[in-house]
């Protein structure tokens, strides 16, 4: 039975190797609590509206079936891009394991890391993404309509 009983130093050394993915870690965080927090923004604006839904009448109503319908693409959108941010992070967590694991039973494994990396870059660019076409949608429910900007008075 091989036993392998890692020095200080090599310890030391996966530590510093982990402190980066762990810095990406914590900005991946961030990026999470930007997501949530605009998912709650789009759920309390939905329910704002669907209160708003059954006396509304005309045009209003239906600015507010199209608002409606505009949240609900946008909540889909940014929960994809919770998902995917939160995958990362995983990945990103498998990857200090596997440093650890690596270090710890002296196995080759890289690789591994290398594709649990990489595949946490590609997940969060996507996530990434998906953020800014969730954002680029919400511009389309805040522009000021051309009536109510009365361009045509001085």
């Amino acid at each position: 039975m091989m036993e392998f009983s890692p020095g200080i130093s090599t310890v030391a050394a996966t530590i510093q190797s982990a402190i980066a993915p762990v810095f990406l870690l914590a900005g991946i965080g961030a990026i999470l609590n930007v997501l949530a927090g605009r998912l709650a923004r789009i759920i309390d604006r939905a329910r704002t509206l669907e209160k708003l839904h059954p006396s509304s009448t005309g045009p209003e109503h239906d600015r507010h079936v199209w608002e409606l319908r505009l949240l609900d693409r946008r909540i889909s959108v940014i929960n994809a891009a919770l998902a995917l941010c939160v995958m990362s992070a995983v990945a990103i967590c498998m990857v200090v394991a596997l440093l650890f694991v690596g270090t710890l039973t002296d196995l080759s494994i890289g690789r591994i890391v290398a594709v649990a990396f990489i595949l946490s870059m590609l997940v969060l660019t996507i996530g990434l993404i998906l953020f800014l076409i969730e954002v680029q949608m919400s511009l389309k429910a805040i522009h000021v309509r051309a009536e109510l900007l009365e361009r045509d008075r001085k």
